[in-house]
């Protein structure tokens, strides 16, 4: 193992909340000079925002260590004639999305429309817009950022982008593009930007699906942390992780029992 990508909800911090052991994983990372990535379908906020929050919860990360599935959804747009774009996302993660040409009318012809994670935002008449907008533009992209099924808030569970991308896709007959987990392509965008293998990386995170079917198929070791949303039953749903750690505490004794050091 060369290299590690982090889930960050549920892996590093639930809510506002660090989990225990998460900033002295990192520093071990920092001082073993262990390249990794931070790979979280978090469409809320902005990466610059996230890197605040991480700030505040004491862990340190920078912009480029954060990959978000706006950022490669924007890769992906400028390259596949997405333009101009209907965003479905919040406000502050629109800027994410740069200078792409922008459509703010139902009249207006669109090359893709990206659905985030609006949360409360998801009220009938906005997800009806999204509708319509796609079926008057039949040649028009569905861009998913992750296909997410809920998120673990600290009140309880919340639904995520993913059913709501289901129902789109339901009603048009058409499938979205996913630009986030599990999506391969979101994988090795992150791997690209560190210079590794699939087989050299590792992929922690606490959704079996997403997180760990994910990597596996695109090639990369999964092992699943028993936070955030994990719950017991997920290791029956027939999705194998390649192994299973309490937190991400135990992450330098796993890969020091890897490499087959002390």
């Amino acid at each position: 193992m060369k290299a590690i990508l982090f889930d960050m909800d549920g892996v590093l911090y639930v809510g506002d909340r660090p989990i225990e052991g998460a900033t002295e994983t990192l520093g071990w990372c920092r001082r073993e000079g262990i390249p990794f990535r931070f790979v979280t379908n978090t469409t809320s906020k902005p990466r610059d925002a996230l890197v605040d929050k991480l700030a505040a919860m004491g862990i340190e990360a920078t912009i480029d260590e954060i990959l978000t599935p706006p950022v490669a959804a924007r890769q992906w747009l400028s390259t596949n004639d997405g333009e101009p774009v209907a965003l479905f996302v919040p406000e502050a993660t629109a800027i994410e999305f740069g200078r792409l040409a922008e459509a703010h009318s139902v009249d207006e012809p669109i090359g893709a429309l990206v659905m985030g994670d609006l949360g409360e935002g998801w009220d009938f008449a906005t997800y009806n817009r999204a509708f319509r907008w796609l079926q008057a533009n039949p040649e028009a992209t569905l861009v998913a950022l992750g296909m997410t099924r809920f998120w673990q808030a600290e009140d309880g569970p919340r639904l995520d982008v993913g059913p709501f991308v289901r129902g789109l896709e339901y009603a048009l007959g058409r499938e979205a593009v996913v630009l986030g987990k599990p999506s391969a392509a979101f994988f090795h965008t992150a791997l690209e930007a560190l210079g590794v293998g699939a087989a050299e990386t590792v992929m922690i995170g606490d959704d079996i699906a997403g997180d760990i079917r994910g990597a596996q198929r695109a090639g990369l070791t999964g092992l699943q942390v028993r936070t955030g949303k994990f719950h017991p039953d997920d290791l029956e749903r027939g999705i194998t992780p390649d192994d299973v750690l309490e937190s991400i505490a135990e992450l330098p004794r796993w890969w020091q029992r890897r490499d087959g050091s002390s």
